[in-house]
């Protein structure tokens, strides 16, 4: 079994700006019976995808709904993922 979680559901749509609005479902960690919903606005950057606004959502198993904190943006080169050259 993979460390990685699978959404249970997965929408998108392109925008009329180019960017994308998406939702995404995915199962609790600590209760799988929980969800967490995810909003987000994406569009591509010289850097990749950037992400330009987030809403998660967590739902409990009797249907009690809380916003999540936001998470801070991973930092540039994390998300790069490719060697520096200093040379």
């Amino acid at each position: 079994m993979s460390g990685k979680s699978q959404s249970k559901a997965r929408f998108s749509t392109r925008m009329p700006n180019g960017e994308y609005l998406s939702m995404t479902v995915w199962p609790g960690k600590s209760d799988p019976t929980a969800e967490v919903l995810t909003v987000q606005v994406r569009r591509p950057s010289d850097q990749g995808w950037e992400t330009v606004a987030r809403l998660a959502v967590y739902r409990t198993a009797e249907g009690v709904y809380s916003q999540l904190p936001e998470r801070p943006p991973p930092s540039a080169a994390a998300a790069k993922h490719e060697p520096t050259n200093l040379a």
